[in-house]
């Protein structure tokens, strides 16, 4: 990325994954000026493809970024590498401030940083993330079809992904792991779908060469699988944000925090909208794109209306026209 930053914008949108990418490029073909700061840490890169994306299946993270950028650029946008530290008001817009000192002025700002995911601390865990373990059937339930797949309890929706993961393989079973016991509606419908349920802690992940091999218990039993899900806790990645009072709550659904926004992803403070993972911790990159798509347009249509009450004003003053 060797786009130059400019001092000002109409939009700076901070983060370059779907989302951003999707907005910026909206807001370029718009006419507006804008950039996309990318600190280019995406929360896919593990994985080895995108699902699920009409016309891009199985398609790199890393490829689908590189299309994007050129995409945007094609239009007169920019792509500038680098990691915001805050964003503060300035006057009728914002002072973008990087890690590295550079400043920059927008009009609106779409923030699209996504999320990060915080895996229960186990050991093996962390290095398999993306590869085969999961977390997703709607992302990776294909690659691992008809495969012994584990579910380790960790979190609300555990029960949620072991019967989700069913669709996929008759080969489930579920770590009770340190979480609650199963109610009797629960334990009833894994009997009736054939989910085995292992009780005792996981202390570790068995990996064999370059594959996860099972999961071992406390007492030192390990029970093979070829993957493993788990629920990851997803935390928005926007503190540059508390400047402004943005600050991230905790998700209805209990699956850790996000920045709440409108259907339009307009945040709680005028002139900021929200896209992607860092307001819909579901989303997967389709609905990511799509959502930043949307926010970039209803951002240039706030400043139409903007610049519509401002050409108002001075006709009304008799000011002519520039």
């Amino acid at each position: 990325m060797t786009d130059q930053l400019a001092n000002s914008y109409d939009v700076v949108v901070v983060g370059g994954g779907a989302a951003g990418l999707n907005g910026a490029l909206m807001l370029a073909r718009a006419r507006r000026s804008v950039v996309v700061i990318d600190a280019g840490h995406p929360r896919n890169a593990p994985a080895d493809g995108v699902h699920g994306l009409l016309a891009r299946e199985g398609i790199s993270p890393k490829d689908l970024v590189e299309r994007g950028r050129v995409e945007v650029r094609q239009f007169g946008g920019q792509v500038v590498a680098g990691t915001v530290a805050t964003a503060a008001q300035d006057g009728t817009g914002f002072t973008v401030t990087l890690t590295d000192g550079r400043t920059v002025r927008a009009r609106r700002l779409l923030v699209t940083t996504g999320l990060v995911d915080e895996l229960p601390n186990i050991p093996g865990l962390q290095s398999r993330w993306g590869h085969d373990v999961i977390h997703c059937p709607y992302c990776h339930g294909w690659e691992v079809r008809d495969q012994a797949i584990g579910v380790l309890a960790s979190g609300p929706m555990s029960v949620h992904q072991a019967l989700l993961f069913r669709q996929w393989s008759p080969d489930i079973t579920y770590f009770a792991h340190t979480s609650v016991p199963l109610t009797e509606e629960q334990a009833e419908q894994f009997a009736a779908r054939d989910i085995r349920v292992v009780t005792g802690e996981v202390t570790a992940v068995e990996i064999a060469g370059d594959r996860l091999a099972g999961l071992r218990l406390s007492d030192g039993t390990v029970v093979e699988r070829e993957a493993v899900v788990v629920g990851s806790r997803m935390v928005a990645d926007a503190s540059f944000l508390a400047p402004l009072g943005l600050l991230p709550k905790e998700h209805p659904s209990g699956m850790g925090e996000y920045l709440p926004s409108d259907p339009t992803g307009r945040a709680d403070v005028p002139g900021v909208w929200l896209a992607g993972n860092v307001t819909d911790l579901s989303a997967q990159v389709g609905a990511a794109a799509a959502a930043g798509a949307a926010a970039g347009a209803q951002i240039n249509f706030d400043l139409v209306n903007e610049e519509t009450q401002a050409a108002v004003e001075a006709y009304r003053a008799g000011v002519p026209l520039t």
